[in-house]
């Protein structure tokens, strides 16, 4: 009697599907039935990536606490970009060119990348997505350059978040392109009044609510009393953000962005925008690595890397003494 026939053997899964498997990342539907990656890391760390705009819309701590801002009248459907979060504004940031506000790729459908070129990464660091964006045939209508942008976001075991981009001159006429570029980060902070932000005194800075003149920043940090929008020039790689009510301080490291943009919208701004709720202004702030001031230059088959790192640290403040500065200084 002949033995039936065996199935054949699946196919071995691929290293990316290897550091990929649930629990550590996983699809699901989100807002307006919108897709998003899920990251999930160890004692209920976690991170959401919507695949509309590639952009990271949560990011909570072993607590379950969320640590990103995203207005309850945020908008999830195309083509608004989403409000809150880490929006990537490319190839403009602002209004520092001839493109609509901010780019165009936070408007747009990325795909999740399942063979991305190697990128150095910690073998601890299990939860992590690749997206990838390339230009539409309307895309290059508005900005004429062929460009492969990719993105890996990872969310570190100790609940560090990290965003890593590399983009592309894919041209084949020969020709150059320049952009200015910003992780749009919304922090959620318990009281704009309550919080101050160090590593940026004594810098220059473009203020945009003042014709983007150039100032030098006096104080010893920057508090919020009123409406900023201003982009710091040659900032250095660490910031903290304190926020002294929930006694956290966020550290924000960046590599390849030399610049900071800060904002807060306040009292009147937000009441005129469609997708902001009129007092969430008071539980959000802005801080954000950017290349402003000197756009980025890619040559065809050039690429370029930048990198946003975010942790959460408890901390406290007493007698003007912050004791977590040595995380700027480190």
């Amino acid at each position: 009697m002949a033995a039936p026939p065996s199935s054949p053997s699946p196919p071995p899964p691929t290293s990316q599907q290897q550091h990929q498997q649930p629990p550590f990342y996983e699809v699901v539907k989100g807002s307006s039935g919108l897709e998003k990656v899920r990251l999930r890391g160890a004692r209920g760390l976690s991170a959401e990536v919507y695949l509309y705009g590639g952009q990271v819309t949560s990011w909570k701590n072993d607590h379950g606490e969320e640590l990103l801002f995203v207005s309850s009248k945020a908008i999830f459907k195309p083509p608004k970009a989403i409000r809150g979060g880490i929006p990537i504004c490319f190839p403009q940031f602002g209004t520092h060119g001839n493109l609509e506000q901010h780019g165009f790729v936070r408007n747009r459908l990325w795909t999740i990348d399942d063979n991305p070129p190697p990128l150095p990464v910690n073998p601890a660091i299990k939860a992590f997505v690749d997206l990838i964006l390339r230009p539409s045939e309307e895309d290059l209508k508005i900005w004429p350059h062929s460009f492969e942008f990719r993105l890996r976001v990872a969310l570190g075991p100790n609940g560090d978040l990290s965003l890593t981009s590399r983009i592309r001159n894919t041209n084949t006429d020969g020709r150059s392109f320049s952009y200015t570029f910003a992780y749009h980060t919304y922090f959620s902070v318990s009281d704009i009044s309550e919080v101050r932000v160090e590593g940026l005194e004594t810098m220059d800075y473009l203020d945009n609510l003042k014709g983007k003149e150039r100032f030098t920043e006096q104080g010893d940090a920057i508090v919020f009393e009123s409406e900023i929008d201003k982009v710091y020039l040659a900032a250095p790689s660490k910031i903290a953000i304190i926020d002294h009510e929930k006694k956290r301080t966020f550290v924000l490291t960046k590599e390849g962005l030399p610049d900071a943009v800060v904002w807060n919208p306040w009292d009147k701004k937000a009441k005129a925008m469609q997708d902001f709720g009129d007092g969430e202004y008071k539980h959000m702030l802005c801080v954000e690595p950017a290349a402003v001031e000197k756009p980025i230059t890619l040559k065809p088959g050039e690429e370029w890397k930048g990198r946003l790192a975010l942790s959460a640290v408890p901390s406290s403040y007493c007698s003007g003494q912050l004791d977590p500065l040595k995380v700027l200084q480190g």
